[in-house]
């Protein structure tokens, strides 16, 4: 048997929690698991995710099972405790970075079906086995070293401020979280709103990527338009312009960032480094137009672009 990240056996495998399958993601009936609740950051977004409105039933810190967080929820040695007893569907992991692979391969075990990673600094080396190990178990993962996901007036799961958002008709997927803000902060103040944000966070190895989420918001009635916000480093934002073209009917516009980042070296993100001209953003953004997607030169174009697209698909039909 694995020996955890907390320093525990791994919990058994079982099935998967009760939560129905929604085209995003989440919704209002999603249950969630805070692994890492009583650590500084755990503590802090359990209380932001609350107060949104998200239903957090459990939290996990081993050696602190049978106590409450906040003298409401109740905490559990292991995932695999708190979903038997609470019947949570998603995970969202506050654990340190030497710690969080453990604490992934303990999600999966006990039947979670979305796992969401927030800790930055996973070696790369340690995601090239946990990805692989998730799929098989049938659970998504998103990020590690990501925002999480927000579907807007219905929940959040990580660490996007919700006071930002606004129910409306525009898919967000980013590699960066604090652009997502920026851009979803545009796109209220234009009187759009989003549907669902997701950030699939800035690592090289991650375990949900642009395809996965365009899908998704391609089958989201909700989702009338789509952003897609990239940024240099390997070639994710061509594969999906790609699909875009071939698979997308809705309007997508883009945004790369890190436009004058100079080659060779790493701008932010561990995946954000330039090596070749494939990973460069004017490669990107010509990848974009070339498919079919509208681009923004700067984060403040970005709103105006979506309502553009929006009243030309209107006028289409």
């Amino acid at each position: 048997r694995r020996v955890d990240g907390y320093g525990r056996s791994g919990a058994t495998s079982r099935g998967f929690g009760k939560g129905g399958a929604v085209s995003v993601f989440i919704d209002e009936t999603t249950r969630v698991v805070v692994q890492g609740i009583t650590g500084r950051d755990g503590s802090f977004h359990a209380r932001q995710m609350r107060a949104y409105g998200t239903q957090v039933v459990a939290g996990v810190t081993p050696g602190k099972g049978g106590q409450r967080f906040d003298d409401v929820v109740p905490i559990y040695h292991t995932v695999e405790q708190a979903v038997r007893e609470t019947e949570a569907d998603t995970s969202v992991i506050f654990v340190p970075p030497a710690f969080a692979p453990d604490a992934i391969y303990e999600a999966a075990d006990a039947g979670i079906r979305l796992i969401v990673c927030i800790t930055e600094g996973i070696p790369v080396m340690d995601m090239t086995r946990v990805v692989p190990y998730v799929r098989e178990k049938g659970a998504r993962l998103v990020g590690p070293n990501c925002p999480g996901l927000l579907a807007a007036g219905k929940c959040k799961v990580g660490i996007m401020p919700g006071q930002i958002t606004e129910p409306g008709p525009v898919g967000v997927v980013s590699r960066s979280g604090t652009l997502t803000y920026e851009v979803v902060h545009q796109l209220r103040n234009r009187g759009l709103g989003t549907s669902t944000c997701v950030g699939i966070g800035g690592d090289p190895i991650h375990g949900t990527g642009f395809l996965d989420v365009l899908a998704a918001f391609e089958a989201d009635p909700q989702t009338r338009a789509i952003v897609l916000i990239g940024e240099i480093g390997g070639t994710d934002e061509q594969e999906a312009a790609r699909f875009v073209a071939a698979h997308v009917s809705k309007p997508v516009v883009g945004f790369v960032a890190g436009q004058t980042a100079p080659p060779g070296r790493r701008m932010g993100h561990a995946g954000a480094i330039v090596s070749g001209s494939s990973g460069t953003a004017e490669e990107k953004m010509r990848a974009f137009r070339d498919h079919g997607i509208a681009v923004a030169r700067r984060p403040a174009e970005v709103a105006e672009l979506v309502a553009e697209t929006l009243r030309g698909a209107a006028s289409a039909a």
